[in-house]
């Protein structure tokens, strides 16, 4: 590859503070510093201090590490971090994300137990979003599985493209885990796709978040699709360490997630000048300047 042939990537790539667990978020800071991320995304979870922002603040200051992305505590195990109410959450959520000057929120749809939270939830993402310049990027999710039973956990879906949103997160463990087809997802999301979670998986019913290259997810094939198209937005690594034998293997992983992104974001072939989200298609692709979800207005 010839050095005139390598594109500089406009995605900025950030560490999600999930990914070293079970270190702390204060670690994730040190080591995305370390490594060379360009920022962090921050799982608000159980760490108290990922739910403060005045020690988020003072980590990113210390560790010279933006912090591009927040991600609301939409997990079984942080039903109640901030709030029991969980708009108060997304409103905490953009709070916290206007303060530390993160361009996105990532939030998962609602589980389907939360029936007036699910009900209001396509308008009220809606409306949030139109209150502020914070992007409300929507998670795609999957069916949970046990054996040869499935169980539809979230509301209205797990697939977001299902719904009118704004803006979409893709996460390549959770379609791993659906059995989606992710080029397919990412077609359908096309400029509404804001946000970015690399991983990888093999399908298991389990959400694996792979090291990106260790699954059988198309993990180069979607960044080298954004990255022809323009994307801008942010890739985050998110993958699960918990087995990493030690600090340094831990590192190893990380950095070694680090670098696949980044080279597949910087595919050889010239990006286009003004090339916006769906450049990059050849004339074979029928859904060229498509996407299938319907946006708000459309007729």
């Amino acid at each position: 590859m010839g050095i005139e042939s390598v594109r500089v990537p406009q995605a900025k790539v950030a560490l999600s503070t999930a990914s070293v667990y079970p270190e702390s978020t204060a670690a994730a800071f040190e080591i995305a510093g370390r490594l060379g991320y360009d920022g962090v995304e921050v799982m608000v979870w159980t760490d108290p201090v990922s739910q403060d922002v005045d020690a988020l603040r003072r980590l990113s200051d210390f560790h010279g590490v933006p912090i591009l992305a927040v991600h609301a505590p939409c997990l079984l195990i942080t039903q109640r971090v901030w709030a029991k109410d969980p708009w108060e959450k997304l409103v905490r959520a953009r709070a916290a994300a206007e303060t530390l000057g993160a361009s996105t929120v990532v939030v998962h749809p609602p589980f389907r137990w939360q029936r007036t939270y699910a009900r209001e939830f396509e308008r009220g993402v809606w409306r949030m979003a139109d209150e502020t310049d914070v992007r409300f990027a929507v998670e795609n999710m999957y069916p949970w599985r046990y054996r040869d039973r499935e169980m539809l956990a979230y509301a209205p879906d797990w697939d977001p493209t299902q719904n009118d949103y704004r803006h979409f997160t893709i996460d390549l463990s959770h379609t791993a885990t659906a059995r989606n087809d992710t080029l397919a997802m990412v077609e359908r999301m096309g400029d509404r796709l804001g946000h970015v979670h690399i991983a990888d998986g093999n399908g298991s019913a389990k959400d694996e978040h792979l090291v990106p290259g260790r699954g059988s997810q198309p993990c180069a094939q979607v960044l080298e699709r954004l990255a022809a198209r323009g994307f801008d937005g942010h890739v985050v690594v998110e993958v699960n360490t918990r087995r990493a034998m030690s600090a340094a293997e831990r590192e190893e992983d990380l950095a070694e997630a680090l670098a696949y992104t980044r080279l597949h974001l910087a595919a050889p072939g010239p990006a286009r000048p003004g090339a916006g989200p769906d450049a990059g298609r050849t004339p074979a692709d029928p859904e060229a300047g498509q996407s299938a979800a319907p946006r708000r207005g459309d007729t």
